[in-house]
C-alpha cells in the first residue's frame, strides 16, 4: 500500500475511489467504508484510496476537549494497508485546511488533486468550513462532477453502532470484551521495551517495562494480555498499568508486562501489547508477601483469560 503525505504530493490517479475520515481504530465501521471503496474501485477501474488527517482535527480546533487517539498514526496506516486499500492520503490537518468552504474541499483535494471518480464516506460526515458540508451537499455537488457518492449507513455489531467513541469509553471503564467486538480484534499499543526500576526482577517476577508510542486509552488495573515481537508469535502475559502504588507515592503511569512461562531479554525491543481481558483494578498492598499472593493469582487468572 502506498502511503502519500498530503494531496499535492498524489501521483495523480487516473480514477481513484476515496473513502474519507479520520479511522481512529479502524474498526467495523471504518471497514465497511474500506470495502465499499474497494468495490467501487474495481467497478470504476480506479485506484481504491483512503484520505486521512493528522493530527485529529479535534487536537487542532479544540485542543482541550480532543479525545485520546486509539490507534498511532503507523498502527493506523498498517490497519488500513490490511483491510486491503491500494493507498491512504494523510493528509496535514490545518486551521487553514479546516477553514477551506465544502465545495472548495471537495474540488481541490478530492477532485482534482486526488481524481475522485467516486466517494465514500459515513452516514454522519461533515466536513469544510465550521463542518457545514452535509452528505446530501455532498451528493449534489459531487454529482454535478459525474462523481459517484456512496454513504455507508451506521454498522452494528451486536445491536450497537461501531464508534471511535463508544470503543474508547468501552477500553476507559475496562469493558474490553465490549472494545474487542466493535473493533474486531483486541486493542494494542506498540512500544520499545525501556530499564524500569526492576522491582520485579527483586520479587522473582521480572517484567518488561513499555514506553508506549500511542495514548493509552484503558484504564489503570491488571490485565491478561499477549506480548508480541516483531516477526514473532505473540506471547500470553500479565500486565500492570498503573502507579505502582506499593512503592511509590503519586508515581506517574507505568506499563509493565510480565511474560509468562518465558525467560529472556528484550530491552530496546519493539513490541505490542494487546489487551484481551480486565482481571482487576490497581490497589496498594501492605507488604511485599502479599502482593505477591495477589500477582501469583493474577498470573492464574490471566492463563484462564487467555486460554478462552
Amino acid at each position: 500500500m502506498d502511503v502519500i503525505r498530503g494531496h499535492q504530493h498524489a501521483p495523480g490517479w487516473d480514477g481513484a475511489a476515496i473513502a474519507i475520515g479520520n479511522f481512529d481504530g479502524v474498526h467495523a465501521g471504518h471497514r465497511a467504508l474500506i470495502q465499499r471503496a474497494c468495490q467501487l474501485a474495481e467497478a470504476h477501474a480506479a485506484k481504491s484510496v483512503a484520505l486521512t488527517f493528522d493530527p485529529h482535527p479535534s487536537a487542532v480546533l479544540s485542543p482541550h476537549g480532543a479525545p485520546p487517539m486509539l490507534t498511532s498514526l503507523a498502527r493506523r496506516l498498517e490497519l488500513l494497508a490490511a483491510a486491503g486499500l491500494d493507498a491512504v492520503v494523510v493528509e496535514p490537518f490545518t486551521r487553514d485546511l479546516a477553514g477551506l468552504a465544502p465545495n472548495s474541499f471537495i474540488d481541490n483535494v478530492v477532485l482534482h488533486a486526488l481524481g475522485a471518480r467516486a466517494i465514500i464516506v459515513g452516514y454522519d460526515f461533515t466536513y469544510g468550513q465550521g463542518r457545514t458540508g452535509t452528505t446530501d451537499a455532498l451528493r449534489a455537488h459531487a454529482g454535478t462532477a459525474g462523481v459517484e457518492v456512496a454513504i455507508v449507513p451506521p454498522i452494528e455489531v451486536g445491536g450497537e453502532v461501531a464508534s471511535s467513541t463508544k470503543v474508547r469509553g468501552y477500553l476507559g471503564s475496562g469493558d474490553l470484551a465490549r472494545a474487542t467486538r466493535l473493533l474486531g480484534r483486541p486493542w494494542d499499543v506498540d512500544g520499545v521495551v525501556v530499564h524500569g526500576a526492576k522491582r520485579g526482577r527483586a520479587i522473582g517476577i521480572p517484567t518488561a517495562n513499555i514506553a508506549p508510542e500511542s495514548d493509552l486509552v484503558v484504564s489503570p488495573g491488571i490485565y491478561a494480555v499477549t506480548l508480541e515481537r516483531e516477526g514473532q508469535p505473540p506471547l500470553p502475559a500479565v500486565a500492570s498499568l498503573g502507579t505502582n502504588p506499593t512503592f511509590v507515592e503519586q508515581g506517574g503511569l507505568v506499563l509493565e508486562v510480565h511474560v509468562l512461562d518465558w525467560d529472556g531479554d528484550l530491552y530496546g525491543q519493539r513490541v505490542r501489547t494487546a489487551f484481551v481481558a480486565k482481571l482487576r483494578d490497581e490497589q496498594k498492598f501492605d507488604s511485599i508477601e502479599t502482593l505477591l499472593v495477589q500477582i501469583r493469582a493474577d498470573i492464574v487468572a490471566a492463563r484462564s483469560a487467555l486460554a478462552r
